[in-house]
């Protein structure tokens, strides 16, 4: 493999540990660079590899937050547990079938997630306890089923569905949303690896030097979003939603 691919998955890699550590949707810069790079390797394949990195990232991330945010365990254990399975399954769907079908629906999602953002400044600016624990519990067990076979099947935009989630459905603001998403991505991503790894679909050679490179991204990206607050995480997902937006939106029309 030339040297110069490498490098462009590296420096793709940065960058989405770096925007997925604030906000998620690295897979956004990841993934069709993967794809673009990789052309002569299955689909599968290229996610496969990707998710190493991607928990690298991650890892690194959950790590600043865990330092700096208090987490609800209870719950969020719960939440991690299932979203384990839901993303092998999810995986063990990808290798079978297409995820083109999807794209449409999130299309209209994303459209609206946008607007809705946008429009509602108060939105995940601070965190509202109006829930009782058992309708937290099963919020969580929603949100573990629904995302972590979404991040399995298709994954781009987990991390940026995850935080919409935690905010809309938990109460939380962006800050806390962000951190608990670092936590359930790290399961969604490792019941991923290890789907993939039982069907070798993981070409280390390409995962290591992209893992750490997503690894050095994430820290920096904790680290800034935990610095500057909701207010910051807020423009950034904005940001992060509307390329989100963009990417399904060529797929859909384009593709």
């Amino acid at each position: 493999m030339e040297s110069y691919i490498i490098i462009v998955l590296c420096l793709a890699a940065f960058a989405a540990g770096f925007i997925d550590a604030i906000v998620g949707g690295g897979g956004l810069i990841q993934t069709p660079v993967g794809l673009i790079m990789l052309p002569n390797l299955s689909v599968s394949t290229v996610i496969g590899t990707l998710k190493i990195p991607a928990f690298s990232g991650t890892s690194f991330a959950a790590y600043q937050y865990l330092k700096k945010v208090d987490m609800n365990w209870k719950i969020l254990i719960i939440i991690m547990v299932l979203a384990f399975p839901s993303a092998f399954l999810g995986s063990t769907l990808l290798t079978y079938v297409s995820n083109d079908f999807m794209k449409p629906l999130l299309l209209v999602v994303l459209s609206l997630l946008v607007i809705y953002t946008y429009a509602k400044k108060n939105f995940g600016q601070q965190i509202i306890k109006s829930h009782s624990v058992r309708t937290q519990v099963l919020y969580g067990v929603l949100i573990s089923f629904i995302v972590g076979f979404y991040d399995g099947f298709i994954g781009p935009g987990t991390g940026s569905f995850l935080v919409l989630a935690f905010i809309s459905l938990m109460g939380f603001d962006f800050l806390h949303a962000s951190a608990n998403a670092k936590m359930v991505n790290l399961s969604t991503n490792f019941g991923s690896i290890c789907l993939f790894a039982l069907k070798g679909k993981i070409i280390w050679a390409i995962a290591i030097p992209m893992a750490i490179c997503n690894a050095f991204g994430g820290w920096i990206g904790a680290k800034l979003a935990i610095n500057r607050g909701n207010n910051f995480i807020r423009i950034f997902f904005l940001v992060v939603i509307i390329g989100t937006l963009i990417r399904f939106g060529y797929d859909v029309f384009y593709k």
